[in-house]
């Protein structure tokens, strides 16, 4: 992902956004804005602005009945995030880490963890 591209959202907030969507979209598939404001706990009104910058930017759609979907860009970013979560959370609880203390961890970290390192922990997981 090029980080210059991502001008209106931050690089973090971005990948959260496009992660909890494409895990929202698992779980009732048809998102909408108020379902990612309650999943992410922000306001209505920031994810608004946030989903309005994301589509200016080619990362997700919104239908004319406010249904958002991925685009192919949106959803490799998510895919690619949402696999560093997993990977690092199960890599934290095989270490002893707590299940709820792994996954925030997981979360912080999946978005600056380098790709060497990363795909190293993914070697020891697998």
């Amino acid at each position: 992902m090029d980080k210059t591209t991502i001008k209106t959202v931050g690089l973090v907030s971005l990948q959260d956004y496009l992660e909890k969507i494409l895990m929202l979209k698992d779980e009732i598939h048809d998102v909408r804005s108020v379902d990612l404001a309650r999943k992410l706990n922000f306001s209505k009104a920031s994810v608004s602005i946030a989903i309005k910058k994301m589509q200016q930017e080619g990362y997700v759609d919104v239908s004319s009945k406010g249904f958002i979907s991925l685009t192919l860009k949106g959803e490799e970013i998510a895919k690619a995030v949402l696999e560093r979560h997993t990977i690092l959370t199960k890599f934290f609880e095989s270490l002893g880490v707590e299940e709820n203390i792994a996954k925030e961890d997981a979360c912080n970290i999946e978005h600056i963890i380098s790709e060497e390192t990363f795909q190293a922990i993914k070697k020891t997981v697998k």
